[in-house]
């Protein structure tokens, strides 16, 4: 009986330690748990089962319990009854975790869509792609890399694939529960998104890229010397840890901050601008902040996304969600159908313009595609490059948006191509070089 107790007694404080050592995590972990369900259920206008028994079935998240209150738009979820985290809806700023900051009655103002019905066929406008045959594709090899995209789906865990050519929808396929109407998160893919909302100003003549960011807190010290180029090149030199397996800068910004344009703001400098690169959402969410700077009201800076590139080139089901202050998450949560992030492609494809209009300047794809130092040949300015042929199939000259989970937007000028892949896993789950080389390998 004594051993007993003793072995009892030791699981007991062995049990303790861990909870001890863990409890932080749980904050995070139901935190993603209820934000992931608000937003897809709310945003994407799927079921909480579907949320919970994939987007949630991931290590440590499938620890959560999500419910759901409809009465209120918002989901709940809790780490065998500890932590308990909520997320509430907010049409037109999309889902956001609340905390003793939150008060509904702060941020009543909302953006204003210009959503309008036209003739003009996908991916220009709103009506039904042509169904127009293209005689130099080898169809047979889209077809191979389209079915090799979904292989294995419990690996590559592919869930929508689209390829545009010379503006044509060529091919398109969705597991169950998707189609073309079906918003996805891009996760990172927004940084993308972010990053043109700046080509735009540029192009306006409102901003240059050379300018120092202008944050007040650091004029007078050796963060002074940073530009909005250094911020969108992420070679700031200032510190930031983007790690999502513990507590990181990342995961506090993401799900416990209140103002997400903040975190990196605070940071001390590392480095000279340059000297390193270092990948960081707290930059993306820092140039959020940037950008609603430009603005005199609240009003325009909410409004400015959709008027001057979502709603202008009619990504209508794209939703970019907000924090609690009102700031665009501009690291990580836009929503939008398989189809409007391939108009995303496309419009870069075109180098800026969209119907004739000029949306950004020719040289902002330039600017974008330009290696910056030290990222190996794999970065531009909030675009990810294959200057070095990570891709070695592939043309050298793709760019792409990249998103968690192998969200991809993949722009190869070159082949005028533009595919779009999404899911829940990426590489090397996702065979990218595979997939792509086939299809670059079908058209002239």
């Amino acid at each position: 009986m004594k051993l007993l107790k003793r072995v009892l007694l030791l699981l007991v404080l062995i049990i303790g330690v861990v909870v001890y050592l863990n409890y932080p995590k749980l904050n995070i972990i139901s935190g993603y748990a209820a934000k992931n369900v608000a937003s897809g259920v709310y945003v994407a206008h799927r079921s909480a089962a579907s949320m919970n028994q994939f987007d949630n079935k991931a290590p440590l998240i499938e620890l959560a319990s999500t419910e759901l209150d409809e009465s209120k738009e918002a989901a709940s979820s809790t780490v065998y009854g500890l932590m308990k985290r909520t997320a509430v809806y907010r049409d037109g700023l999309g889902a956001v975790l609340v905390n003793d900051d939150y008060d509904p009655t702060k941020l009543t103002i909302r953006p204003h869509r210009s959503k309008t019905m036209d003739t003009i066929p996908y991916p220009y406008g709103q009506a039904d792609p042509l169904d127009t045959i293209l005689p130099e594709v080898d169809m047979d090899l889209i077809n191979k890399a389209v079915a090799m995209a979904f292989a294995d789906p419990e690996i590559q865990k592919t869930r929508t694939f689209l390829i545009l050519y010379k503006g044509h929808l060529i091919a398109e396929r969705y597991i169950d529960g998707f189609d073309k109407d079906t918003p996805i998160l891009g996760w990172s893919m927004t940084k993308s998104v972010l990053a043109t909302c700046f080509g735009i100003l540029e192009h306006q003549g409102k901003l240059e890229m050379d300018w120092p960011a202008p944050i007040a807190e650091w004029k007078d010290d050796e963060r002074k010397n940073i530009t909005l180029d250094h911020l969108l090149r992420m070679q700031s030199g200032l510190e930031w840890d983007e790690d999502y397996s513990t507590i990181s800068d990342v995961t506090r910004m993401l799900f416990l901050d209140s103002d997400m344009t903040q975190a990196q703001k605070d940071k001390k400098a590392i480095a000279e601008p340059t000297e390193i690169w270092n990948y960081s959402s707290g930059t993306s969410n820092l140039l959020s902040g940037i950008l609603r700077q430009q603005f005199r009201s609240h009003q325009e800076y909410l409004d400015f996304p959709y008027e001057a590139l979502v709603d202008r080139i009619g990504m209508q089901s794209m939703v970019l969600e907000a924090d609690i202050a009102g700031n665009y998450v501009g690291s990580s949560y836009a929503w939008a159908s398989t189809r409007d992030w391939a108009r995303f492609g496309q419009l870069y494809l075109n180098k800026g313009n969209w119907n004739g209009e000029q949306v950004f300047a020719p040289e902002w794809v330039d600017y974008i595609t330009t290696p910056t130092i030290h990222s190996n040949g794999t970065y531009g300015a909030h675009f990810w490059l294959n200057a070095e042929g990570k891709y070695p199939d592939v043309p050298k000259d793709l760019f792409s948006c990249n998103g968690y989970e192998g969200q991809h937007v993949f722009i190869i000028p070159s082949k005028d191509l533009v595919v779009v892949r999404t899911g829940l896993a990426e590489e090397p789950y996702f065979d990218v070089n595979g997939v792509l080389s086939n299809i670059v390998k079908a058209v002239p």
